[in-house]
Parts: C-alpha cells; structure tokens; sequence
C-alpha cells in the first residue's frame, strides 16, 4: 500500500500541499485529478524522492520499485524492441549473470527468479506492447534515432509498462498517443496486475481503466472508490449538501450575530447577548468545496451558408511531390461535425491542413464557398505565439484599429481575463496559450473550425467547456484528436485516414474502439463484424436527432433571453411612470406567449433527448 500521510508542501511560496492524507490500496490503479497547477506533477516527483516535502512523508513498502516515462526519450542506435527489453533492468542483469554464473546454487536462483517474472516471455511481451503503441514488426527493428520525438516517448512509455514496477507513475500518457493508442493503453492498464497512478484529463481513460479517483484541490487529497463519473457524481453531491449546510450556518449565524448587534449593550439583555457570542465562537465556519468554475468558451456565430461549403473532387495532397493521401472525394455541409479517424503518421494532420488552405492539392480539385471563413487550431502554432507579448498584443495585431474594449471582450468569451491579458505569454499556463490560440482561430466568425489535437493542454472541466461551446457553435468543426469522450460527444460523422484514403466510416466509436483493438491484438473480437458493416443508417438518424436537440437548446436559450428583458422591464419602476396600460397589457401578453413557446420547445427538447439517449445507448 501506498500511504502519504500528513503531507505538506510548498513550491515557490506557493502551498501545493497542506497536511493532505491518503492511502492508495495495492494493486490499485488510480487517476489523479484536479485543476492545472494544483500539484499533481509535483506529488509524482515527491513520490520518486526528487523532491523533499516540508512535512509529513510517504510511505511505500520495502523493495518497492516505483518507476515512471523517463524525461528523455531513447535515442540510440538499438532497436524499439531491445530498448524495451533493456528498460526491464532487474531481467536484463539476471539474464547477464546467467551466462556467467557457475555456482549451482546461484544458477538455479536465478532461473526461479527469471520464471517469477516471466523473463523467457519477454520479447514476445515487449512486442505486444510496442504494437498496441502503434508499432509494427518493421518498425520494431528500427533503432531509436530514426524516430521523431514523439515517437520516441511511445517508446519510452513501452519500457516502463514492460518493466512492470511495483507503482507505475504515469503523467498525462495519452498526451503523445493518438486516439488508437490512447484505446488500447485503456485496456492495458485495466489488467495492469501492481500499483498504477495515472494523472489525466482523459475522462474515458479514468472511466475504463481505473479503481478509484484521487482529487486534488485546495491543496488536500480525497480518495473516492469508483471510476472518474463515479466521483464527479459524488463530489457534485458532497458540493451540493456542503453548500446547503454552509447556506444554513450562514443564515444561522446572521440571525444570532442580528441579535448580539442589537441587545449585547442592554442590560436586560447582555446575559443572553453573551451567551450568543460564544456561540459564535464555538460554530466553525463550514468551508465551501466548490472550487472556482472554470472559464467558459464562447466562439462567435457565423453567418450561415449554403451547402456544401467545401467539396474534395479526385484530389490529392502531400510534401515534396509525393502524395500522402489520394483519390480524395469528400464533401462538407454546414453545421457538420467529423472527427478524422487513423493511427499518427497516417495524414489526419495533412487533410486538416489542405482543407484550411495551408496546403494546395497536388491533383484533383478542391471546391469552397467564396466567403467562408476557416479557424485553424493546431499544437504546434504554440512555438509561434511571441512569448515575450502578451494575449492582448496577439489579439490587438489579429484586429489591429479595433477598441481595447471589443479586444478584450474576444479575450473574456475564451477565459482570458483581465488578472492575465496584459502577462507575457510565457507567463500563461499550456492552458491559458490553447485558450488564446482558440480566440485567434475563431476571431473572424467562420464558418469553419479545423481543430487539431486541441485539448492537450486543457484540464476536464475545460475540456468540458470545450464541448459545450462546439455544440453551440453554429459552423462546421473538423476534429483531429485522442480524448475520445470529446469524439463522441462533439462529432456526427468519422472520417478514417489510412493507407493513403479518406473513408466514411459507417459506425459510433465503440465500434471503431473493437476494430481497432481487433486490428492491434491480431484477434477477432466480439463486435468487429458489426463495426465493418457499418450503422450508416443509424448514424443519420442519430446525426438528425443531434440536429434537432441542439436547434431546440438554441431556441430555448432565445426565447428564454427574451422572456428575461420582460421581466426587467416589468420589474424596473421606471417602466410604469414612462409607460401608458397598453403597453403593460401588451408585454404581459408577449409575456404568456413566449411561456407558452418556451413550454412547447422544451417538450420538443426532452422527446429528441430521450431518443437520442435510447438510439445511442442501443
């Protein structure tokens, strides 16, 4: 078991830890959560021993081997697979001793010792692995140095699971996955047979492949049994009582602190006053859980367009005259949104970038409508953004002429505040320089947005934020990423890049989650027939019900905006002196209208809701 007692540290002046206890069972695997910046790095690197804490400790049993992603990615000459091998330390000196031991003893020793641990399996172990990561028998061969950073911390990430270690300490792994590897690393560390703690914002990793859920905020720990909506469940319910009760003490306290204001000095009175006064002393403040809510994102409406906005004839694309992806026949409405499926390395990056125009097609024809606007989000834009500048510099250069005012306010509708616009951006957290390069991407109104990989950077209730504003948003969104709760929840339609195509795929991502695991394991799975064959006609209909759930969410809100200026102009005195009845009579009327509208539309809300619950959940 692993117990941290009593923690307490700081970094920076700044108190990440406060007394904070836990105790993670054995064998456990367990997500760590909890805003950017309240510490889960720093609990790993107290943990490993890199750090000392100020005080209190934590306790791991003797001889227990922790290890975690080296910083450095492998870059030498050896092959993916010897270096997976070579990363299981304890196996790669008994294997040395045994080609030069001579004592019969220590021989037979070591060979219990290499059956304990499944020594003689190793290469056929360490190959499975680096093919769930994405690498094929060719490619296993390869020495380290051919392969691109990336690549190489897949490689690194397949030697600790190799090395199996007692804790596995895992620090955002799916940030250098792509969707498929992110799948099948869920369903390695299910059946991870030690210790794991994972921190990450991949809501459907912390569904699938853990035991419990250890939050950190206010700078306390709080161990929670269960997968993470499990937790999110139970914590909204303690927030919520915890609220109550707070609201209740608080009216309590008000009405005991009303009378010691007004009697405490009268004589009658003082005993009783007193007798209140230490009350008071004695009711400890009941502390609020909630922490801050996260910033909202909100991009701007576009103005609609006719369909399709963009249509791919025969084209093809690629770098240096050499196609990467051929034979491209695909068409794009408005208001669609399709996630683009494929293992890195296969061209999901290179579509997204010919269809934002940074790249022209090599052959072929690709067809736009004249005023569409495109946004374009991708990882690496960060390494443009001037860190020397701040958010509003980047943001007065994209409306150059524009007022302070309207700058600002583009800032605020991505959660750029006024605490954090003026500060260098290499002062902004990974967070903050993603919401920023959202603002920019989104400033002109398009009526396209072409998002790659954008929630690297964000933590879950961002990201959750992030899937509001896109099923808001009145445009169409081209999705490139691994978290794939946002996949499900955001796109209507896939889009598979491999082998040099762009096919529909004709299924959910359940159904792509068994082919791919199917695909990666060489073993059929339950469920690969039916992902082959395709849902195209549920798809549709589920893609209709969407439609209407999110013009019914839109109307409801409109009429809801509405119904609130009435109320204001009923409720403001002014109104009633300026105003004559039939005015009165004819806002009351409007009043009962748009109630009646707003009834209606949220019937029609609840019965494309629940249909669209029961086709998804079939």
């Amino acid at each position: 078991m692993l117990a941290i007692r009593n923690l307490s540290f700081s970094l920076g002046g700044r108190l990440l830890f406060d007394d904070a206890t836990a105790a993670i069972p054995g064998g456990h695997k367990v997500g760590i959560v909890g805003r950017n910046g309240t510490g889960k790095t720093t609990l790993f690197r107290l943990i490993e021993g890199e750090l000392q804490a100020d005080g209190g400790g934590i306790e791991t049993p003797r001889g227990f081997r922790i290890g975690g992603v080296a910083q450095e990615a492998p870059a030498g000459p050896e092959s993916l697979l010897d270096t997976v091998l070579a990363a299981d330390t304890q196996r790669a000196s008994l294997l040395a001793e045994a080609e030069t031991a001579t004592d019969p003893g220590r021989i037979a020793d070591i060979q219990n010792r290499l059956a304990e641990i499944g020594a003689h399996t190793g290469e056929a172990r360490a190959s499975t692995i680096l093919a769930g990561l994405g690498f094929d028998q060719i490619a296993q061969a390869r020495p380290c140095a051919e392969f691109s950073g990336g690549w190489r911390m897949r490689v690194a990430l397949a030697g600790v699971l190799f090395a199996e270690p007692d804790l596995l300490l895992l620090d955002e792994p799916t940030n250098y996955l792509d969707l498929e590897g992110a799948i099948w690393l869920e369903g390695f560390l299910a059946k991870y047979p030690r210790t794991a703690l994972i921190v990450s914002h991949d809501r459907e990793l912390l569904n699938r492949s853990v035991d419990g859920i250890l939050h950190l905020a206010n700078a306390k720990l709080t161990y929670y049994a269960g997968v993470f909506d499990q937790f999110d469940a139970e914590r909204r319910m303690k927030q919520e009582q915890q609220q109550s009760m707070k609201r209740r003490q608080d009216a309590q306290r008000a009405h005991i602190q009303s009378f010691v204001d007004r009697f405490r000095y009268k004589a009658t009175k003082a005993r009783q006053a007193q007798a209140r006064i230490k009350m008071l002393e004695r009711m400890q403040p009941i502390a609020s859980l909630s922490e801050n809510p996260v910033a909202p994102f909100t991009f701007p409406e576009p103005v609609k367009l006719p369909s399709p906005i963009l249509s791919l004839d025969k084209a093809a694309v690629g770098y240096d005259e050499k196609p990467i992806l051929s034979n491209l026949d695909l068409r794009l409405d408005s208001e669609e949104r399709i996630a683009l499926l494929g293992a890195n390395g296969e061209g999901k990056s290179t579509l997204a970038k010919l269809l934002a125009g940074r790249l022209e097609a090599m052959d072929g024809r690709l067809t736009k409508s004249s005023k569409m606007g495109i946004g374009f989000f991708a990882q690496h834009q960060m390494e443009e953004l001037d860190p020397e500048d701040s958010a509003y510099q980047h943001m007065a250069r994209a409306r150059e002429g524009e007022a302070p005012g309207r700058i600002r306010g583009r800032l605020a509708a991505v959660g750029i505040g006024s605490e954090i616009f003026e500060n260098p951006v290499s002062m902004l957290s990974g967070g903050q320089k993603a919401r920023l390069l959202l603002a920019l991407a989104s400033i002109d109104a398009p009526q396209l947005l072409i998002l790659d990989e954008p929630t690297n950077h964000l933590d879950i209730e961002s990201r959750e934020a992030l899937v509001h504003a896109l099923n808001d948003y009145a445009g169409a969104v081209i999705l490139i990423s691994h978290d794939a709760h946002l996949v499900e929840t955001v796109a209507d339609r896939l889009w598979l890049v491999k082998d040099g195509k762009v096919v529909t795929f004709d299924g959910d991502i359940s159904d792509y989650r068994r082919l791919m695991l199917s695909e990666r394991s060489g073993k059929p799975s339950a469920g690969t027939e039916k992902a082959k064959r395709g849902g195209k006609n549920d798809r549709k209909a589920n893609k209709t019900l969407r439609a209407e759930v999110r013009t019914a969410e839109k109307r409801m809100a409109e009429l809801e905006s509405e119904k609130k200026i009435i109320q204001e102009s009923l409720a403001d005195p002014n109104f009633y002196r300026s105003s004559g009845p039939g005015e009165y009579e004819r806002l009351n009327r409007k009043f009962a209208d748009i109630s009646g509208k707003l009834s209606a539309e949220e019937e029609r809300w609840v019965a494309a809701q629940d249909k669209l619950d029961t086709a998804e959940a079939g």
